[in-house]
């Protein structure tokens, strides 16, 4: 008899994509450190990495074992459970979006008819994770880090939440499938700019990258809510990271520019769609990473008033306009 059989196949299909989604996790936390390096390296007129195998391309690989072989050190008067289970709590996250993203029309762990809800509500659980994280730590730099990320995602789920809206009035769907389909002969990008902006500002914010960086902010809270963190227990922070910077990525591309729809045909198959899906998410990627080594960081008041202020207002307008058009 077969082991396999004495499984139902669904638990063998979450078990293999669960495998798969940690892997690329990994593997795509090394590539985005090494092009935030060299892509830094250039805007700044330096090399980057260059000693450790060709162009230094093995150096993330070699930090990577480095931080796991480094001892995890808990401070003496840190709450230990909450300490420990911080990291978990922001890596944990950055999995479970990646089973409803569709990498194309075939290649999708599981097609949630509210996949775009699922995504919101697991996300939601990282603002948690760096409270917890900035609490248990027992130090002020942590505590202010951990204050300044919930109010900053507060701040930036609404704009969010409102551009994600006007792109589900036009498509009357949640399902992320469903949403690609409706762009089969125009992206959204092009009937939704400003939904597409404010998307995109707001999920730099979300993932705490530059220059919208205040819970970390290293010149003035040496490294905010994970400062007492070392080891695998600040790798878990950093894989979380990049993982979300993937997924608000994949969202946009899902949402506004086609998901695996190409502007023309590649001669690889099946795989063509999957290309296409990742060629505009490391579009954005890598977008993303110029915009931290270009703009410098944002006073935490004029980053709450951006939101406050300009985007909220702006995303209702347009989301009241594609109402209206939509009825009509």
């Amino acid at each position: 008899m077969d082991f396999l059989s004495l499984f139902p196949p669904e638990f063998i299909r979450i078990i293999i994509s669960s495998i798969i989604i940690v892997t690329f996790i990994f593997v795509n936390a090394i590539i985005m450190v090494y092009l935030e390096r060299k892509i830094a390296g250039h805007i700044q007129r330096r090399p980057g990495p260059m000693e450790v195998g060709p162009h230094g391309i093995l150096q993330t690989i070699i930090d990577g074992i480095k931080l796991i072989t480094k001892q995890l050190i808990i401070p003496t008067d840190v709450n230990k459970p909450l300490f420990r289970l911080a990291p978990l709590l922001s890596f944990t996250p950055s999995i479970l979006p990646f089973i409803v993203i569709p990498f194309s029309k075939s290649f999708q762990a599981r097609d949630l008819d509210l996949g775009i809800v699922f995504i919101l509500a697991i996300s939601a659980i990282n603002v948690l994770a760096l409270l917890v994280a900035g609490w248990a730590s027992d130090n002020k730099y942590s505590l202010f880090g951990a204050m300044r990320a919930v109010s900053q995602n507060i701040a930036f789920e609404v704009p969010i939440l409102l551009s994600i809206l006007s792109v589900v009035l036009m498509t009357n769907t949640f399902s992320m499938q469903g949403i690609v389909a409706a762009q089969n002969k125009i992206w959204f990008v092009l009937l939704q700019p400003i939904a597409f902006i404010v998307y995109f500002i707001s999920g730099l914010a979300e993932t705490n990258r530059a220059p919208f960086d205040l819970p970390e902010a290293e010149s003035e809270l040496t490294a905010g809510f994970h400062t007492e963190y070392s080891g695998m227990g600040f790798g878990l922070f950093f894989l979380g990271e990049y993982g979300n910077m993937f997924i608000v990525s994949s969202i946009a591309t899902v949402l506004f520019l086609g998901g695996w729809h190409g502007p023309f045909p590649l001669p690889f198959g099946d795989f063509t769609n999957i290309i296409w899906f990742m060629i505009k998410v490391y579009a954005l990627l890598i977008l993303m990473v110029q915009i931290r080594w270009t703009y410098p960081r944002v006073r935490f008041d004029q980053l709450l008033n951006l939101a406050w202020k300009y985007l909220i207002p702006i995303s209702i307008v347009n989301l009241l306009i594609t109402a209206v058009i939509v009825k009509l």
